[in-house]
Parts: C-alpha cells; structure tokens; sequence
C-alpha cells in the first residue's frame, strides 16, 4: 500500500481498526528471528578461529571455487554485491583472501583464498562440523535436514515486492 493508499485508509487507525497485527505470525519475522539465532550460535562456536560464519562460508566457497569474481562470490552466497565488498574487506585486510583485477577483464575484480586463509579454513571446518552436529542433537537431524530443505525450496518468485530472486 502506498503513502497515498495509507492516507486515504485513515492512516494508522486503519491498521488499528484492523485484525491485530501479530509479528510472531508473520513468515518474515520468524526466518529472520531463528535466522539471526542461527548465527549467533555458529559465531560464539567459531570464536577461537576469529571468523564470523559468514566470514567462514565465505572462505568455505572459494575453498570449492579456488576463484571467483565479486559478483559470482556475491550470487553463490545470495548476497548483495555492496555487502559482498563490505564482507571481504576485513579478510583482505587480514590476508585470508587475494582481491586481484581479472586478467582476463580488468573491470572485475577476482577473489582468492590465501595460505593464511586455507589454514583458517582448516581450523574452523572441524568447530563447524560440532556446531552442525550440536544443532541435529537438539532439533534432530531428519528435523534439519527438513528445515534446509523446505527453506531451499520456499518460492518467492513472481510475488509482487520481489527482487527477480
């Protein structure tokens, strides 16, 4: 609804005249909730290392690519390419990855895993593989096995307010 739209309702007292709204049913609020949990605890698992989990998945994805540019970095891990930039710059900074210019077009920039950055990778993949397991322990492994997989699968194309994802 837009600006106009909300006004011509009455504003706020249309939302108020409303069914209450109840954010522990809305879809977004829920993901985003468990999602933001989810992190936290693999970060407090992965502390010793010094990685975040993002930070984690991604020297994990160019462990699997050995090399990629920014934007395909960017489309693996469904982030925006700004927050991509955003996200390798401490690993640059603190030698875990190589940012070169592309050899083969210098306008892209192309992403390494460096030596410093596989040896991290190899002291956080074993913490990973506990908080993994912590996980199945409480929740159940067929449970997030599900979980990964009805989340994979959820559609949002073609709904209106999408971003052609």
């Amino acid at each position: 609804m837009g600006r106009r739209e909300f006004q011509r309702q009455g504003g706020w007292q249309w939302i108020r005249r409303g069914p209450m709204l109840e954010i522990h049913q809305c879809n977004c609020f829920t993901v985003r909730k468990a999602a933001r949990r989810i992190s936290r605890f693999y970060d407090d698992v992965l502390q010793p290392t010094g990685l975040r989990v993002t930070q984690f998945l991604i020297l994990a994805a160019l462990a699997k690519a050995e090399s990629a540019s920014v934007n395909e970095l960017a489309e693996r891990l469904d982030l925006e390419r700004t927050a991509m930039g955003k996200t390798l710059g401490p690993l640059d900074r603190d030698g875990l990855i190589r940012i070169e210019p592309s050899r083969n077009d210098g306008r892209f920039r192309v992403v390494s895993l460096a030596p410093k950055g596989r040896r991290a990778l190899q002291d956080a993949v074993p913490l990973w593989r506990q908080a993994q397991q912590r996980l199945a322990d409480v929740n159940g492994e067929q449970w997030m096995a599900a979980l990964r997989s009805s989340l994979s699968e959820t559609k949002v194309e073609g709904i209106s307010g999408d971003s052609e994802d």
